[in-house]
Parts: C-alpha cells; structure tokens; sequence
C-alpha cells in the first residue's frame, strides 16, 4: 500500500473543480465545508448508504463499504472495503467530494487520514429512533437535500406513528434479543432496536439496562423469562445452537422454540429499520 504521504501528494496533484461550498455542522460539533451540491459521495457505513439512497442521492454515490445490503440498487456500487478498515488508497483513487461515516464505527485514524488529503468528512451518530430521524435531517443538510429530508422524516413518523396505533392496548410481548450467545449480549435502554420492539408492541426484558449493547449473564436471562425470543433469520444465533449451551438450554422459550423473526434490517439504524418494525408489529399482533 501506499504511504499516506503519497497519497497525499498524488491527490494534491488531481486538478480539482472550482465548486460552491457551504459550512455545516456534523453530529460530533465539526464545521464542515461540503460542496453545495456533492456528487462524489462515499457512504463508509451501510445505513448512511440507505439514507442517502432514501433522500434520491444514490446516483451521487460512487462507491460504498462493505456489508451493504439495503436498498439492493447500492450494492452495485465499488466497495472501499470493511467498516473499520476503509482502503485509503482506493478511496483516493475515487476523488470523493464528500465522505460519510459514523465515529467509532469508523475509526478515527481513517477519518483523519482522508482530512489530511483535504476531503470533507461529515458524520452522523445515530441513536436510538429520534436518531434515525436526527442523521436524516442532518444528511439531508449536508447533500443540501433538506426539504427531501423532511418528507422523508415525515413519511416514517406517520409509519410509525400508525403502527403504535395498531397495538395499543394489547399485551406487550415480553422478549430478548440475543446479538450473540456467549458472552450473552443483547440489546439496552436507548438502542433503536429496543424502540422498535417498543413501537411494535412489544417489550425488550433487558429495556432497562443502561448500555445500549449490554454483556448480561445468563442468570440474568434466565431470572427475566422471556416469552419469546427475537431472532434474526438465517443468523448464527439460532435454536439448533443455544439449545446445546450451557444455560440456553434451560430457558422456557428455547425448550419450546418460542421465537418471532426478523431480516437484517433490524440491523440498520436507517430508514430500513420502520420496514422491520412494521414486521414485528404484524407478529406481535396479528
């Protein structure tokens, strides 16, 4: 690979547009110069790729991290690589206007290193639904896409505010999800998974848990009783496992093979999550 000093110079040497620019502010309190209209963007976490294809930019986007899965038109577009290890190299080669990522998601040495060839970085920190909504408007800022930020806010509120409608006053369905099984981790207060279950009419037994992907023993899952589980389909955690590991097998929902299912995107704090949380809603009262 390489040397970032090489890098540097061989991206100083691309002639470069004379563009409009505008200062924004990121979800971490960067100013930010962007282009007044980016058509160079790079999306380094697969839920901003769904944003940004959600506020009409995909034709903007040049190229995507790895694991995108959502809208299927955005996997057609070149990869970077991983999440946590983006390829510099590549990414220069593509002569981005604008880069999107998220922080600690993305590391902060490969944030730094595309600052230091002088292109904008603006990221979003998505939590829980009103964060969804918040990186929305924000991005929607950034592309200078704001009255299509809006609509779209609007649309998903009105989803999810049909939804609520749809379960109130019915039972909430007690369940845990396992994000994986040894060590037990699973989901906690303010994590937009445990809204969605929320909204859904459901009800996450770890809800109360401070961390938003907390590590509990299984004395603790055992000790909360699920109903049910919540799992994703075709994921590694599955009931042919748990119900040979220590602990698994002793839980009443496991026995029973109690579980309701969702796809992967549950996984993605974007505008794909009200499509899971619409599902749920169907399972959790139908």
């Amino acid at each position: 690979m390489k040397s970032l000093s090489t890098l540097l110079l061989l991206f100083a040497l691309i002639p470069l547009p004379c563009v409009a620019s505008r200062v924004v502010t990121d979800e971490t309190g960067r100013r930010v110069t962007v282009p007044d209209h980016p058509h160079r963007i790079i999306c380094l976490v697969p839920s901003i790729t769904d944003d940004v294809f959600s506020l009409g930019a995909g034709d903007d986007v040049v190229a995507v991290s790895d694991y995108v899965r959502f809208p299927a038109e955005a996997q057609k577009k070149p990869s970077v690589g991983s999440i946590m290890a983006p390829s510099i190299e590549t990414i220069a080669s593509l002569h981005p206007d604008l880069i999107l990522g998220i922080p600690k998601a993305n590391p902060q040495a490969s944030l730094d290193q595309m600052q230091a060839m002088g292109i904008p970085v603006f990221l979003v920190d998505p939590h829980g639904l009103a964060g969804i909504f918040r990186s929305i408007t924000s991005l929607g800022i950034a592309l200078n896409r704001e009255s299509q930020a809006t609509a779209l806010t609007t649309r998903l509120q009105q989803r999810i505010d049909a939804v609520r409608a749809s379960v109130r006053g019915k039972p909430a369905v007690a369940v845990l999800m396992p994000v994986w099984y040894d060590p037990v981790i699973t989901i906690g207060k303010g994590a937009f998974i445990t809204e969605i279950i929320e909204a859904a009419g459901g009800r996450s037994i770890t809800a109360d848990i401070p961390q938003e992907w907390p590590h509990i023993s299984m004395e603790t899952v055992i000790a909360r009783a699920p109903e049910a589980l919540l799992l994703v389909r075709d994921g590694k955690t599955n009931f042919d496992v748990l119900k040979d590991k220590p602990g698994w097998e002793n839980l009443t929902a496991v026995k029973q093979r109690r579980a309701y299912y969702v796809d992967r995107r549950i996984d993605f704090p974007s505008p794909v999550a009200i499509d899971a949380l619409e599902d749920l809603a169907k399972q959790f009262h139908p």
